[in-house]
C-alpha cells in the first residue's frame, strides 16, 4: 500500500493504451442500461430538485431548482468533454487518459462488455450529474450561482473523477479491494464532505438557531423522496451493467434496505418525539437508499434490510445529535443523511458480504476483518481527498466572485436577486 502511495509523480501522467473491448451485443442488457440510466437522470431532475426546494424557504426555492438544471448540464457537457475518459481510460491510479476526449474513438458499435460503450458513457455520466447535484443542499440559500458553477467544474475535474477512477475505473481503491457496488464512496460520502465543507466555509444562513428556518412545502419533499426512491432502482440494479440475477439482487435489496430505514427513522422519531413526521419518514427513504448503495449487489436480502434499519437509526442521530455536535448549518442535511449513512453503509458492506451472511463472498483470502479494513481505508481516503479539494476549489471560487450573497440579497431571497423571478406570483 505504502509503495503506491509514494510512487513517483511520473506515474500520475503515465498512459498505457487504450485496452480492447469484447464485443458481443446483448440487447436486453442495452435496453436494460438504457432504462436504468433514464431512471438515474429522473432522481436529479426532478427528484433532488423538489426534495431540496422542498426544504427550503418559499423565496429560494428557483434558486436550487436551478442550481439543480444547470449543475447537471455543466456536468453532463463536461463528462462528455473528458469526464469519460479520465474516470474509465487506462492510466494510473488516480486518473485515466485522454485518449477518449469528446468521445473520440468511441463507435456506435463499439462495446463493452455486452452493452454499446456509448450507453455505459452515459450511465456513468448520470451518476457524475447526481454527485454533483447533490452537494448545493448543503450550502443552499446563501451562495452564489456563479460560485457554485466555478466551484462544479473545479471539484468534479479533481475529486469525483479520480474517485470514480480509483473505485471503478482500474485506480488504487479497486485494486486493494474496496467493495461499492453503487457509489457508496464515489457518490455519497465524496458529495457529503464536499458540502459541509461549503457549509463551513460560507458560514451559517442568516437567523441560524435564532429564528424557525422552516421547509415550505413538505409535499415538495414527499414528492421528491417517491421519485428518488423510484430512480434509485436504476442506481443499484443498473450497476450491474446485465440484466441479470446480481440486479435482481439489487433490486430486491433496495426494496428491503429503504422499507427498513423508514420504519427505523419513523419508530425513532416517535420515541423520541413523540410524533412521527412525513419529513422523517422521507428521509428514512433517502437515509435507506444511501446505506445500501455500496452493498446493493453484495448481501444477501436480510443483511440489506439490517443495513436499511441500522442506517435509518444513524440517519436520525446524523440530522439532530451530530448536526448540533459540529455547529453546522447543512441547509437540506446532505452530510447527515448521505455522508452518516454512506460511511455506515460502506463499513457494514465488509460485514453483510460474507458468504456466511448471505452476501456474496469475499475475494480469494479475505476475510471479514480484512475487508472492513480495507472499506474503512476507502472511506478514510475519500473523505481526506474530496476535503481537500473541496476546500482549495472554494476559495478558488471566493477569490474569483466571492461565495456568499450579500446580506440584503440572502435577506430578500436569492429567486428574485439571483434569477429575476418568484416562484408564487399573486
Amino acid at each position: 500500500m505504502l509503495k503506491k502511495i509514494i510512487l513517483p509523480l511520473v506515474a500520475l501522467f503515465s498512459y498505457p493504451a487504450f485496452a480492447s473491448q469484447i464485443t458481443i451485443v446483448d440487447k436486453a442488457d442495452n435496453a436494460f442500461m438504457m432504462i436504468c440510466t433514464a431512471l438515474v437522470l429522473f432522481m436529479s431532475v426532478p427528484g433532488i430538485a423538489l426534495f431540496y426546494g422542498g426544504l427550503l424557504r418559499a423565496k429560494n426555492v428557483l434558486s436550487m431548482l436551478t442550481q439543480v438544471l444547470v449543475t447537471f448540464s455543466l456536468i453532463a457537457v463536461l463528462w462528455i468533454a473528458y469526464g469519460y475518459s479520465l474516470a474509465f481510460g487506462e492510466g494510473n491510479w488516480f486518473y485515466g487518459n485522454f485518449n477518449n476526449f469528446l468521445l473520440t474513438g468511441i463507435g456506435i458499435t463499439d462495446v463493452s462488455e455486452s452493452i454499446y460503450e456509448l450507453i455505459w458513457v452515459a450511465f456513468q455520466g448520470s451518476f457524475a450529474c447526481i454527485t454533483c447535484c447533490l452537494i448545493p443542499g448543503a450550502f443552499a440559500e446563501r451562495m452564489r450561482f456563479s460560485a457554485v458553477l466555478i466551484f462544479m467544474v473545479l471539484w468534479f475535474t479533481f475529486s469525483y473523477i479520480p474517485m470514480a477512477h480509483m473505485v471503478w475505473g482500474g485506480g488504487i481503491l479497486g485494486d486493494e479491494g474496496a467493495l461499492d457496488f453503487a457509489g457508496g464512496t464515489v457518490v455519497h460520502i465524496n458529495a457529503a464532505i464536499a458540502g459541509i465543507v461549503g457549509a463551513y466555509l460560507i458560514k451559517n444562513r442568516i437567523g441560524y438557531n435564532r429564528e424557525p428556518l422552516k421547509p415550505f412545502n413538505l409535499p415538495y419533499v414527499y414528492l421528491g423522496a417517491a421519485i428518488l426512491y423510484i430512480g434509485w432502482f436504476g442506481f443499484n440494479a443498473g450497476s450491474s451493467t446485465h440484466a441479470d440475477e446480481i440486479a435482481g439482487l439489487a433490486f430486491i435489496n433496495t426494496v428491503a434496505a429503504t422499507a427498513a430505514a423508514v420504519l427505523a427513522w419513523t419508530l425513532a422519531e416517535w420515541f423520541l418525539r413523540g410524533k412521527p413526521s412525513c419529513l422523517g419518514s422521507a428521509s428514512g427513504v433517502i437515509a435507506g437508499l444511501v446505506g445500501v448503495t455500496p452493498a446493493a449487489g453484495l448481501v444477501g436480502v436480510g443483511g440489506a434490510m439490517l443495513i436499511g434499519f441500522i442506517c435509518g437509526l444513524a440517519g436520525v442521530w446524523g440530522v439532530s445529535t451530530l448536526k448540533r455536535i459540529l455547529k453546522v448549518d447543512d441547509t437540506c442535511d446532505v452530510f447527515g443523511v448521505h455522508g452518516v449513512c454512506g460511511i455506515v453503509g460502506c463499513i457494514l458492506t465488509g460485514i453483510f458480504a460474507a458468504e456466511s451472511l448471505g452476501g456474496v463472498g469475499y475475494g480469494e483470502g479475505i476475510t471479514m476483518a480484512t475487508q472492513v479494513g480495507i472499506q474503512l481505508m476507502s472511506v478514510v481516503t475519500c473523505v481526506i481527498w474530496t476535503a481537500v479539494v473541496a476546500y482549495i476549489a472554494y476559495k478558488i471560487a471566493d477569490i474569483c466572485v466571492g461565495l456568499r450573497v450579500s446580506e440584503e440579497h440572502e435577506r430578500e431571497g436569492l429567486d428574485i436577486n439571483s434569477h429575476g423571478e418568484s416562484a408564487f406570483n399573486s
